[in-house]
């Protein structure tokens, strides 16, 4: 049966991994930049974003950035308290404009301290370490390092240290590790293996890759992560997370059937 997986997979992949899939998907707002710091912290931002429809995913992105005069790494680095004022009137589901000041209060810190958003998830990761895990929770704990980070933020960054899917931060990482010449994912980090990436468990991916028989464990949590990936590994092990291209796909247009 997993070799017929791995080539329905295979198929999907193939099928998915394209330029067309970028518009209709969050990560066409980062696509609209060419500056490697303009695309990390729009990618970051609206990974945090990503929850509910992606068409509304897209557009809060686009507003959020329109405040800052569609010039993120500038606006981040130089901007003022006072430029912080219209910021107070964006909001997205839970993310409320507490989340956003702070948001900025640290993307302006690391920013002037760093060039680039990579260093933020080296702090914990190790060219010898089996996967990102490690990496996550260091990045969730300096990213809240700051004396008055609010508490409510916290929930908005996730972290294997609570058992978190992290969807958003796998997904993230995806797309600034990957770089597999079909212009879909970025490929801007170097140092970070796309073995050691973890896949991004949506409730689409979660609900085909349980059909497939590739999920047991009953909770959507980090352990499922972990028992997700060790299983597409099997199929890829220098690139698993590519296979997040035909579970959400997939998962999306409501297959119920492998091609045949």
């Amino acid at each position: 049966m997993l070799p017929d997986i791995k080539k329905q997979l295979d198929y999907y992949v193939n099928e998915y991994n394209q330029p067309s899939f970028i518009e209709t998907d969050p990560i066409s707002i980062p696509k609209q930049y060419t500056l490697k710091q303009d695309i990390e912290i729009s990618a970051f931002w609206v990974a945090m974003l990503a929850w509910g429809q992606r068409k509304t995913i897209i557009n809060k992105a686009n507003e959020l950035f329109g405040l800052m005069d569609n010039a993120p790494y500038d606006f981040i680095r130089n901007h003022t308290e006072k430029e912080r004022k219209p910021f107070l009137q964006f909001k997205h589901r839970t993310f409320q404009p507490l989340d956003t000041l702070y948001f900025l209060e640290f993307l302006q810190y690391y920013y002037q301290h760093h060039d680039t958003l990579e260093n933020a998830f080296l702090k914990g990761w190790s060219p010898k370490h089996e996967d990102m895990e490690q990496a996550l929770v260091h990045f969730h704990d300096f990213f809240f390092s700051l004396p008055d980070a609010p508490q409510r933020t916290r929930k908005h960054v996730a972290t294997p240290a609570r058992k978190s899917s992290c969807k958003r931060l796998n997904m993230f990482l995806r797309w600034m590790v990957r770089d597999d010449q079909n212009g879909v994912d970025f490929g801007l980090w170097k140092e970070i293996k796309k073995s050691q990436l973890l896949i991004p468990l949506d409730v689409h991916v979660d609900r085909v890759a349980r059909k497939l028989g590739l999920l047991k464990r009953k909770q959507t949590d980090w352990l499922a992560v972990k028992e997700l990936t060790a299983k597409l590994k099997a199929f890829d092990p220098e690139d698993p997370v590519k296979y997040d291209f035909a579970l959400f796909g997939m998962g999306v247009l409501q297959y119920d059937n492998f091609k045949k």
